[in-house]
């Protein structure tokens, strides 16, 4: 799939001119420009990229919060989601309430004003945004990625997202074919993963990593993300790596 701009904007209902700020500010590149024309274009990619915009958008989330969830060193689009239904939910489920109280209105019954208690939603939201910053918002590393994906094209992106799955199935693969967290094989991805955060993300050390390492199954909405490659393979690849940062 390949559209220029005015047909994106169309198609997602964003204006042609907050298509480019988007583009200035490093929240959502192009994935390329026609040669022909010089004009924009954006694939699929751009498409799932704008539809998770558009989700936090939807739940009033600030253009900087936006940008920092999406381009922080560990997002992960399905954890993400997954976030984004929850909070989505308990906001279908205020305006439930609200529409009920609009039809007691209209019977004539008495004012309910909790009817607008927005307290659970706006706690919610507040602190996904805070754990997000906690633990990106001030970092070297978050400042790393933040830079490098400012210039990355859609189609880069989608090789980063490529490359990364790519690597977990051969964790998976390795895990499958019997050979332990402290074997050669085993170590040898560790190094790739390590490199692989490295170049596309930020400097990853060997303290990060071990903390990556922990919050792989620490952290359920990782957990589940890579198990998806096979059952396991979170809890695999935190015990190679706590092996190799040792």
């Amino acid at each position: 799939m390949k559209m220029h701009i005015r047909a994106f904007a169309e198609l997602t209902g964003v204006s042609v001119r907050t298509l480019h700020y988007y583009d200035e500010i490093g929240l959502l590149k192009p994935a390329g420009t026609d040669p022909a024309n010089g004009y924009r274009f954006y694939d699929r990619e751009n498409l799932a990229q704008m539809q998770e915009i558009l989700f936090y958008r939807e739940l009033d989330f600030p253009l900087k919060d936006i940008r920092m969830l999406m381009t922080a060193p560990r997002h992960d689009r399905t954890a993400a989601l997954n976030a984004q239904k929850h909070l989505l939910t308990l906001k279908k489920a205020r305006l439930e309430r609200i529409l009920a109280a609009l039809e007691d209105a209209m019977k004539g019954a008495e004012p309910d004003m909790k009817a607008f208690d927005n307290h659970e939603l706006e706690a919610q939201r507040a602190r996904y945004a805070k754990e997000a910053r906690e633990k990106w918002g001030h970092t070297d590393a978050y400042r790393e990625s933040a830079k490098k994906a400012a210039t990355r094209s859609a189609q880069e992106w989608n090789d980063v997202h490529s490359g990364m799955d790519a690597l977990l199935a051969e964790f998976s693969s390795c895990m499958h074919t019997g050979a332990a967290p402290d074997s050669p094989e085993a170590q040898a991805l560790v190094k790739r993963w390590q490199d692989f955060i490295t170049v596309h993300h930020y400097t990853c050390t060997k303290e990060i990593l071990a903390g990556l390492g922990q919050m792989y199954i620490a952290d359920e909405r990782f957990a589940v993300n890579m198990d998806r490659h096979g059952t396991g393979t979170a809890a695999y690849m935190s015990a190679a790596i706590a092996t190799y940062c040792r």
